[in-house]
């Protein structure tokens, strides 16, 4: 079958497909770098923090792979990024009036301006963004006030969103190492330690091993002495060999994250994971994808290295053909990753803020009501700090069923994932 050429072209195409056209290359790039290598991780060590913009907003899950994977590829030192007018825009102050005023030092002189590097090229972030209006009086509103309201009063509203392409550079690809020494110094600071081992190379999370511990996910997790880890969709459990069998504790919570991750797609939940969907088949191998890349991305997050699994790399040679021939492909894809990534992050994200605040016994039943009663953003605000949240569309989950299996093999490490039927 004949091969696409992905090098994207302005010709003909809408900035979108331009986007899909890099995201597609950077990932066909890396799976073919994983083929000859399968040692090598996802993410490195050197993309341990999610990128960010120089606000301190992380990029969601969808621009974290496309953002990491290029930092890894070019060698930046940090994982900040900015457009051209954000980078413009540190050369100068606005008075009360919106009028710029170039930016002084200590003694009244102008900075050395920061600019970007001449040759250097930027890449494309996807953000979608919500128009919300009255239905009657046509009247806009906020979307974070939308957000605020009650399911009741966003019957008023019509909501509609725009997907728009933005262009950014990392700090890197900047001057900003010469004209800004004391900022990039506080932003390459910031990015290193983030690996979350110790010199015996185990790892310990205390918010996943709460979640297991305490039954804090939206299934039970066992870990089984065995061979296996899957995700059983008839029984809705997760089965993952004990820490132990493991190497070290980076491996079994990256494997488990995998899994997690398929739970994630169950029907009653972000409804990812096809019945119909075969071993073997093209849904099956995408559903893959889509846990590989959620484990790596919340590992990265949390200062761990994701590698691939044996039986994923059976289906590399299909993500290549699939990203070939379909941009679609790379963005269905991409967005399940950032609705699981985020689906398991919140989760872990309110068990490790209880046990910040109250303790190891700290009283978690509020995190238990929310996991039955099924929401994909996960608030927060009722579990620990209030924080505001997405739009919640709240679903009855189906009662929870404990699965008794035991494994009878002994493994030293595990590799194998799949979801059962």
């Amino acid at each position: 079958m004949p091969k696409k050429n992905y090098t994207p072209s302005p010709n003909g195409q809408s900035a979108e497909d331009r986007a899909l056209d890099i995201f597609a290359n950077a990932m066909i790039e890396k799976i073919q770098h994983i083929q000859s290598d399968w040692k090598q991780p996802w993410f490195s060590g050197k993309t341990s923090q999610l990128p960010q913009n120089l606000n301190g907003r992380p990029y969601n899950g969808m621009n974290s792979v496309i953002l990491m994977l290029m930092q890894e590829k070019h060698g930046w030192e940090t994982s900040r990024y900015a457009t051209f007018d954000r980078i413009s825009s540190l050369n100068y102050t606005k008075d009360d009036e919106g009028k710029r005023h170039p930016i002084l030092d200590a003694e009244g002189n102008k900075l050395p301006l920061v600019s970007v590097k001449k040759g250097e090229k930027s890449t494309p972030v996807m953000i979608t963004t919500f128009t919300v209006v009255d239905q009657d009086t046509k009247e806009r509103i906020k979307y974070d006030d939308y957000k605020q309201m009650s399911e009741e009063e966003r019957k008023k509203y019509n909501v509609y969103p725009k997907l728009q392409v933005y262009n950014v550079f990392n700090i890197a690809q900047t001057n900003l190492k010469e004209s800004r020494p004391e900022m990039y110094e506080k932003y390459l600071a910031e990015a290193e330690g983030r690996r979350n081992g110790t010199a015996e190379g185990m790892k310990d999370f205390p918010a996943l091993d709460a979640m297991i511990e305490k039954d804090l996910y939206v299934c039970p997790i066992k870990p089984t002495f065995g061979n296996d880890a899957y995700y059983s969709i008839a029984n809705d459990v997760i089965i993952v060999p004990e820490k132990s069998q493991f190497v070290d504790g980076e491996s079994f919570y990256s494997n488990l994250l995998h899994e997690m991750s398929h739970a994630s797609g169950s029907e009653n939940r972000l409804n990812r994971i096809k019945p119909d969907a075969g071993f073997g088949s093209a849904e099956y191998a995408r559903e893959e994808l889509v846990a590989e890349l959620t484990a790596a991305l919340v590992s990265s997050q949390n200062g761990m290295e994701k590698h691939i699994k044996t039986d994923s790399a059976a289906y590399l040679k299909g993500w290549l053909n699939s990203l070939r021939e379909s941009p679609d492909f790379i963005k269905t894809t991409l967005m399940d990753v950032k609705r699981s990534s985020s689906f398991i992050s919140k989760r872990l994200e309110a068990v490790g803020e209880k046990l910040e605040k109250d303790g190891w016994n700290a009283d978690f039943s509020e995190i238990r009501q929310q996991n039955k009663t099924f929401s994909p953003a996960f608030d927060r605000s009722q579990t620990a700090h209030p924080r505001p949240q997405a739009q919640q569309q709240e679903e009855s989950q189906q009662e929870k069923t404990e699965q008794n299996q035991q494994e009878q093999s002994v493994a030293k490490s595990t590799e194998r994932s799949r979801f059962h039927r």
